[in-house]
């Protein structure tokens, strides 16, 4: 029998640092929904949804190419909603800078995805930080005004696996995956 690693995805982790200083951007934010806890937050590299250890090892296996990009700057801007935001579900911080590096991250974790047998992503890659989940959708154009100016350098990359637990979700490092220098 295979056993199950769970639902898995890999992201690029907020150093401590810059959860701090965004918390005290935000902290006259109104911002509608469910915040997501300064813990939680990360930039989405790629979702693979519940994996077994057999398909996770070969994931592991082409995913380890990110240790050979280089390591990049990441810059955070203002905040805006999906799918619109005069009908936003989703509340983000968009990405000024490093979307290039991030996406060359996605690129290889689709192909160690695709290579471990898993579905390919049909939405095009749009990174970002997720800060809340808004139900029932609601506008969220006064968001726009907010300006954020956050910039760190991206040193790794995190395979997480998310537990689902009373009030939320909780997320575990599995893996550390270094960028190069």
């Amino acid at each position: 029998m295979v056993e199950a690693v769970g639902r898995v995805f890999v992201a690029v982790p907020l150093p401590p640092e810059i959860k701090l200083a965004l918390i005290d951007q935000l902290e006259d934010v109104d911002i509608p929904g469910k915040l997501v806890p300064p813990e939680n937050w990360h930039l989405t590299v790629r979702f693979l949804g519940s994996v077994d250890q057999i398909t996770y090892e070969r994931f592991l296996h082409g995913v380890g190419q990110v240790e050979t990009q280089n390591r990049f700057s990441i810059r955070l801007r203002g905040l805006g909603g999906f799918p619109k935001t005069s009908k936003a579900t989703v509340v983000w911080a968009g990405i000024a800078e490093g979307l290039e590096g991030l996406a060359q991250l996605n690129e290889i974790a689709e192909s160690a995805a695709q290579s471990a047998s898993l579905k390919a992503e049909e939405r095009p890659y749009r990174s970002h930080l997720t800060l809340s989940r808004v139900r029932p959708p609601t506008g969220v154009g006064h968001l726009s005004d907010t300006k954020l100016d956050l910039r760190w350098t991206c040193t790794e990359v995190v395979v997480y696996r998310s537990h689902l637990v009373t009030g939320g979700t909780r997320y575990q490092p599995l893996e550390r995956l270094v960028l190069a220098r």
